[in-house]
C-alpha cells in the first residue's frame, strides 16, 4: 500500500493515494511514513489543515523525520503562516544541515515575509548544497 500510494502521488491521483495510506495506517497506526505521505497528498489537494494533522502525527511518531518537517512547513506556507513554516524548516536544517530543500523552502518563506536578505542567503546555501530549482 505504501508503494502504490507513492505511485498514485507521482501520477497526481491524490485521492487514491490517500486510500492506500488509510489502509497502511489501519494496518500499522505507528507508520510515520504513511502519515507523512498522506499529509503530502492532502496538501497537494489543498486540504492544508488535514495535511498538518497527519504531519503532526508523523513527527510525533518520529521526531527526527526531516521530510515531515519540510512537508508541514510547506502546508503552513500554503496557509500564509510563514513564521510557523520557518520554524519547521529550521528544525529540518537542524536535523540535516545538508538539506538543500529545507534551505530553499525557508528562503521562499523569508521572501514571502519581505526578508529578502535572509531569503537570498538561504537560496545561496541551497544552491551550494546542490539544489536546482
Amino acid at each position: 500500500y505504501n508503494s502504490r500510494g507513492g505511485a498514485y502521488i507521482d501520477l497526481g491521483q491524490y485521492e487514491r493515494a490517500i486510500e492506500d495510506y488509510d489502509e497502511v495506517i489501519r494496518l500499522d497506526p505507528k507508520d510515520a511514513y504513511a502519515y507523512n505521505n498522506r499529509g503530502l497528498a492532502y496538501r497537494l489537494l489543498g486540504q492544508y489543515e488535514r495535511a498538518i494533522e497527519d504531519l503532526n502525527e508523523a513527527i510525533r511518531l518520529d521526531p527526527q523525520y526531516v521530510y515531515a518537517y519540510n512537508n508541514r512547513g510547506l502546508a503552513y506556507g500554503n496557509l500564509g503562516q510563514y513564521e510557523r513554516a520557518i520554524e519547521d524548516y529550521d528544525e529540518a536544517i537542524r536535523l540535516d544541515p545538508k538539506d538543500a530543500y529545507a534551505y530553499n523552502n525557508r528562503g521562499l518563506a523569508y521572501r514571502n515575509l519581505g526578508q529578502q536578505e535572509l531569503a537570498d542567503r538561504d537560496f545561496a546555501k541551497a544552491e551550494e548544497l546542490g539544489y536546482n530549482p
